[in-house]
This record gives C-alpha cells, sequence and structure tokens, in this order.
C-alpha cells in the first residue's frame, strides 16, 4: 500500500483513528501500574484477577446497548464516548479500597465497551463503503497509543508518581482529545443499528466472537500479566517490567501496520492462521524465558502474532454481516470476544497463584492455538447463511 493510500485511508478513518488512539493511551498506562495497582490494594494475584471483572462485565453491557443508544448521540457519538472514556479512567488510582477500586473499574469498563462497539463498526461502514482494508490501521493506532503510554508511565513510576497521578494525567489528555474525534459527516451514522425486529443475526457472531475471545485472552495475559511476569519471575525494576508491555504494544503497532499490507495480498484464513501460530510461540519463549532479554524476545513474537487477530476477526465477521445486522452482529462478537476479560484475568491469577504465572503464559499458548480451527467454521457459516438469505 503506498505512502497516498496510507494518507487517504487516514483522513476517512480519522475519528476512529482518534478513539483507538485514545483507548491504547489508557490501557497502556493502567498496564504498566499493574504492580503499583496490586501494592496499593494490597492484593494477591487471584484477589486482583477477581477485582479486575468488573470491567469487562460492565463493558459487555454496555456493548451490548450501544446499536440502540449510540444512534441517539448524532455525529458526536466518538467524541463523547472518548471523553467519557478519558473522565472514568481518572478515578481508579486513587481508590486504595479493593471495594471502591472495583467499583470505579466499572465506569472505565462500561466507556470502553460502548467506545469499542461504536468505533469498530464505524470502521466496518468505512471499509465496505469505500472497498478499503482499515481494521489493521486503526488497531495499530491503538498499539501506538499503549506503548508510548506504557513507556511514559514507566518513566513516571521511577520517578515515584503513583496510580492515581500517572491515570489522571492520561485521562485528562484522552478527554482533550476528544475534541478530534468530531465528525460532520452523514456518513458517521452508519453504525445504527437497522435489524428488523425478530431477525436472526445467525452464527457469524458466535464464531468470530470466539476468535476474538481467544485473541483477547492471549493479549490481556501478555499486556496485563508481563510486567509482574519480568519483575517477580525474573527480578527485573520497575523499568524492565513496564518497558514489557510497552515492547508488546510497539510490536503490535509495527505487526498491525504490516498486516495492513499483507491484507490485501493473504486471504484472512492465512492470516489468522500464521498470527495464531507465531501468537503461541511467543507466548512459550516469554514464559520460559531464563533472563529478561529473552522475555522481551519472546513478547516481541507473540506481539508480532496477535497484532493481526483481533483486528483481521472484526473485517471478516464485518465482511460476512449483512449491512443491515452488521452493528448487531460486531456488538455480539465483541461482547463475546470480551468474555475472554472475564475468564482470562482470574484463570490466569488462580493459575499463577498456585502453579506460577509461566506455566499460566504456556496454557494460554495452548488455547490460542485453536483459533486455527474456529476460522474455517466462520468462513463457513458467514457463506452458508448470505447464501442462505439470497435464496430467500
Amino acid at each position: 500500500m503506498g505512502s497516498t493510500t496510507y494518507l487517504a485511508s487516514i483522513r476517512l478513518a480519522r475519528a476512529p483513528l482518534v478513539a483507538f488512539l485514545s483507548m491504547g493511551v489508557l490501557w497502556g498506562a493502567y498496564a504498566a501500574l499493574v504492580p503499583d495497582t496490586k501494592a496499593m490494594l494490597q492484593a494477591n494475584d487471584a484477589q486482583f484477577g477477581s477485582l479486575m471483572l468488573a470491567t469487562p462485565i460492565a463493558a459487555v453491557v454496555a456493548m451490548l446497548l450501544a446499536p440502540r443508544i449510540a444512534p441517539n448521540m448524532g455525529h458526536h457519538v466518538l467524541a463523547i464516548a472518548v471523553l467519557a472514556m478519558g473522565l472514568a479512567f481518572m478515578v481508579p488510582g486513587w481508590m486504595h479500597r479493593q471495594f471502591l477500586f472495583a467499583i470505579a473499574m466499572v465506569l472505565t469498563g462500561a466507556s470502553t465497551g460502548f467506545l469499542d462497539v461504536t468505533m469498530t463498526a464505524r470502521v466496518s461502514g468505512i471499509e465496505t463503503r469505500h472497498g478499503l482494508h482499515l481494521m489493521n490501521l486503526t488497531h495499530a493506532a491503538y498499539s501506538l497509543g499503549y506503548a508510548v503510554a506504557a513507556i511514559a508511565t514507566g518513566i513516571a513510576r521511577s520517578l515515584g508518581a503513583s496510580p492515581g497521578e500517572v491515570l489522571t494525567v492520561a485521562g485528562l489528555v484522552v478527554a482533550v482529545s476528544a475534541a478530534l474525534a468530531l465528525e460532520r459527516d452523514d456518513d458517521a451514522r452508519d453504525f445504527a443499528s437497522r435489524r428488523p425486529r425478530g431477525q436472526s443475526i445467525g452464527m457469524v457472531p458466535f464464531w468470530g466472537g470466539l476468535i476474538v475471545l481467544i485473541a483477547f485472552t492471549a493479549e490481556n495475559a501478555a499486556e496485563n500479566w508481563s510486567a509482574l511476569h519480568i519483575e517477580r519471575t525474573l527480578g527485573g525494576s520497575k523499568a524492565e517490567g513496564s518497558f514489557g508491555p510497552a515492547l508488546l504494544a510497539l510490536t503490535m503497532t509495527v505487526g498491525r501496520i504490516g498486516g495492513q499490507a499483507l491484507i490485501v495480498r493473504l486471504s484472512e484464513y492465512g492470516l489468522l492462521r500464521g498470527g495464531a501460530v507465531i501468537t503461541a510461540l511467543g507466548l512459550a519463549l516469554a514464559a520460559l524465558a531464563p533472563t529478561t532479554m529473552v522475555a522481551y524476545l519472546g513478547l516481541v513474537v507473540m506481539g508480532l502474532g496477535c497484532s493481526v487477530l483481533v483486528p483481521t476477526a472484526f473485517a471478516l465477521i464485518g465482511r460476512l454481516s449483512p449491512a443491515a445486522l452488521r452493528t448487531d452482529i460486531i456488538a455480539r462478537a465483541t461482547a463475546l470476544g470480551y468474555m475472554g476479560y472475564f475468564f482470562g484475568p482470574p484463570v490466569l491469577g488462580l493459575v499463577s497463584e498456585g502453579l506460577g504465572l509461566p506455566v499460566a503464559f504456556l496454557g494460554v499458548a495452548a488455547v490460542v492455538m485453536l483459533v486455527t480451527v474456529l476460522v474455517p467454521l466462520l468462513i463457513a457459516s458467514g457463506m452458508r447463511e448470505r447464501f442462505g438469505a439470497d435464496a430467500g
């Protein structure tokens, strides 16, 4: 893809690019703060994993409601959602009691879930209308924001900044940037649900959602637990620990930009299958790493593979979905995918508490390989339902 095409794609996807970038900034800062947040809450691995459940629960509820609420916000839906998310993330870092922290994470989960559906549906609509591939590009913006925030957070932690101070600054930056997500184009309403009452949405969101679930579980394992793995298992410093998720995000940024070019040359099936295998290898390498540098190498390999899983899965889900059902299908697939955050944190926490983080990472690596089985089921289901609808 030439530079002219990239610039044209950026112009078309400006608002969702800002949304993806903003989400990356906030979650990058949050992930790099996990060791300090656990210490602030005086929580062990299992307790912290359970506390994180508040986020996906709220996110899934918001995702399922998004197709109904978003149309009422008109052209400004992405800007409003980005602003709400920035404000929400300013709260958890100041909550030193576990119960209050969980309540604060409900706000982050709800705002993230709502924005996730609307920005993904917006990108899918632009892709369909203009015949472009944009999912990898927009997800690269998320990874870039995540990496920059994680690196900055590592520096701030080394200087003694608290979780509340870091997340407040990150939230303010995102809240101000919400103005860049304003849209005036009438097409900005193309995420609105037009599903006829009672019409089935089929199996595409189920198979696609399972792929996203597995990919999110792998990302969650590396993003939210790699800093702890480096600092506790391998004896790294705070800066070295924060650099783990930052390096992963930088690699995923590169991988998604590369995926933007590869998707026009490879099938979605080939990209997803190859990405799953590389992700599993990287997780295994990070889990068995004897030193911090080898763990970094594992995160790089994992990041290259995992970078294409979620955006390619959503691109395929959108392509297999009728226009009238697309937002509902994306919402259902995203909600199912976020179950990775339901199961991931507590399961990883419990396994880590009993057997250690390396074993937990190896378990996730094995689960990722299921993607190679699920992709053919997703494609077959989408084609069968499409042809069935055409015949009807």
